[in-house]
């Protein structure tokens, strides 16, 4: 954020600011007043806003780690120089953008690279202080919509605001060890959306398995799973890609546009722990909230070998062409153990 961003909104902030202290004894209750402002003071409510996060995260907040540095040096390599201040926002997808307006936060989520967790720390962070454990929130309640404000339901001018002053991050993934998560969750536990989309589908198309149950409980009693393979087969299929993917094997990219929005904070599932402890300390809130550990039956790095054995070399090749820009983007090495003779 730039300097003179910072004072003037500042300046203009202050007249309403001083108001409601004056006439609201507890601090909780500040931003209710300024909420209930007319809609001629809501700029300066904005704006306000926007002053307190520049004092805290421009004159208090330290310095980026070197790793940090070198991942957004590399998204900026790898865009090849995009000008971001001329993206049309209008023709971007940011459904996937939660804002936490309290802390200043923009959180763009990819499904399997934490994302529960991290739903549950957003929720957790909008309860009064001192913030409850995450972990207390059940996975159910973190996949509830109406419990996140998401950016896409803000005004145009405000969605630019947020996007300029606010903390942006994203938590990203070996592209393929995170299909294999999506594989795992989605293929081998499916819910009935996913046997109906999906599961369904591929048994039909791959296994050439017909007069299917319509309810999930019954063909998961039956045993009746895609293989990894058969996975990989409906993704790499022509037919699949004439329409958008489903979020879990989505590419990371065409969820978050790395190239189109300015992230301050790129984390790695690698080093999950570390990087979440780095982000928080980077909003001045690692006294305040611990983010939860990772759980032991996370898919591993180490286990992409044994899941690609029965993968064909032409179509580890082909799925690595689909996913090529996340492994370019995010610093993921190729993995030429899969894909070269």
């Amino acid at each position: 954020m730039f300097i003179k961003d910072g004072i003037k909104y500042a300046l203009e902030g202050f007249s309403l600011a001083r108001s409601c202290m004056d006439t609201t004894a507890v601090r909780s209750d500040h931003w209710e007043c300024f909420e209930n402002r007319s809609k001629d003071d809501q700029t300066w409510t904005f704006n306000l806003r926007i002053s307190l996060r520049y004092f805290l995260l421009v004159f208090a907040a330290p310095k980026f780690s070197e790793q940090q540095r070198l991942r957004k040096d590399l998204l900026r390599k790898q865009c090849g120089g995009i000008d971001q201040s001329l993206v049309n926002l209008n023709k971007i997808d940011l459904k996937n953008f939660i804002v936490d307006d309290k802390h200043g936060i923009i959180y763009c989520y990819i499904p399997k690279v934490a994302f529960t967790n991290w739903k549950r720390t957003l929720i957790a962070l909008n309860h009064d202080e001192p913030y409850p454990d995450p972990l207390s929130f059940k996975s159910n309640l973190a996949h509830r919509f109406d419990r996140f404000k998401l950016l896409t339901q803000f005004p145009m001018p405000e969605r630019k605001a947020k996007l300029k002053h606010y903390t942006k991050f994203l938590f990203v993934r070996d592209p393929f060890v995170r299909l294999i998560s999506a594989y795992r969750d989605k293929m081998q536990k499916y819910d009935q959306y996913f046997y109906d989309g999906y599961v369904r589908v591929i048994l039909q198309r791959f296994t050439n398995q017909r007069n299917l149950t319509v309810n999930y409980n019954v063909a998961r009693k039956k045993g009746l799973r895609p293989s990894f393979y058969n996975f990989i087969q409906y993704i790499v299929d022509p037919r699949t890609q004439t329409y958008a993917f489903e979020p879990h094997w989505s590419q990371m990219y065409r969820l978050c546009h790395p190239c189109l929005i300015e992230y301050d904070f790129v984390g790695h599932q690698e080093s999950l722990q570390e990087d979440a402890q780095e982000l928080l300390k980077m909003v001045k809130l690692e006294n305040d909230i611990k983010f939860p550990p990772s759980y032991a039956n996370m898919t591993s790095a180490d286990s992409v070998m044994d899941w690609f054995q029965s993968v064909p070399l032409e179509d580890r090749r082909m799925l690595y062409r689909i996913y090529e820009e996340d492994f370019q983007l995010f610093g993921y090495r190729r993995p030429t153990e899969l894909l070269d003779d």
